[in-house]
């Protein structure tokens, strides 16, 4: 089976006038409809109005814990085998009361690598994570902030962590360039 002989192009085609044309027709549609309907963009006026999540959009983890206090984990390795990412880090140990329970002694995502994609909540026999949080703000100065520790990831909800911006005000040595402590804050605190 042979290919089909190449078509000649007209002299019209050889110098891609006809194309040329023909987007920029497309491009003045486009203009004349976005200055006509402009309600078909609507802008959101971030920060001071946010978008509202779904029931199923996956923000930022965290760990549940037992009517008694304690974490329900068990550390038994299920998220950091399945991650893709392998953005997970457990160090497991064992609980002094009682032998034969193991607990996350040290319990790590590192959100710069992780891609959300929940395995680690289907994954996990205890529902022991979640992604519920709706929290899409995840940011940080530095990269070490963005390891999500267990200590953090038990208190996401209460706002236990401190922003980071206050950190850089007592700690101005590891601050980024450009921040000075001066300046006033954006959370309305000295």
């Amino acid at each position: 089976m042979s290919l089909p002989a190449a078509r000649k192009m007209s002299s019209t085609e050889s110098v891609y006038l006809v194309e040329v044309v023909k987007g920029l027709v497309m491009t003045m549609t486009h203009i004349v409809k976005n200055l006509f309907d402009q309600d078909r963009f609507r802008t959101v006026e971030y920060p001071d109005v946010r978008k509202t999540m779904t029931d199923r959009y996956r923000g930022a983890h965290r760990l549940l814990l037992r009517p008694d206090g304690k974490i329900k984990c068990v550390a038994c390795m299920c998220c950091p085998t399945i991650c893709p990412a392998k953005c997970i880090t457990i160090i497991a140990g064992e609980d002094p009361n009682d032998p034969a329970e193991k607990f996350p002694v040290e319990f790590d995502i590192d959100m710069l690598r992780c891609i959300f994609c929940g395995f680690c909540v289907e994954a996990c026999p205890k529902d022991a994570i979640r992604m519920d949080t709706r929290i899409y703000e995840i940011n940080a100065y530095t990269r070490q902030a963005m390891i999500h520790n267990k200590s953090y990831m038990v208190n996401l909800m209460d706002g236990i962590k401190p922003p980071a911006e206050e950190f850089y005000r007592l700690n101005p040595d590891s601050a980024p360039a450009g921040f000075t402590p001066d300046e006033p804050s954006a959370t309305g605190s000295p």
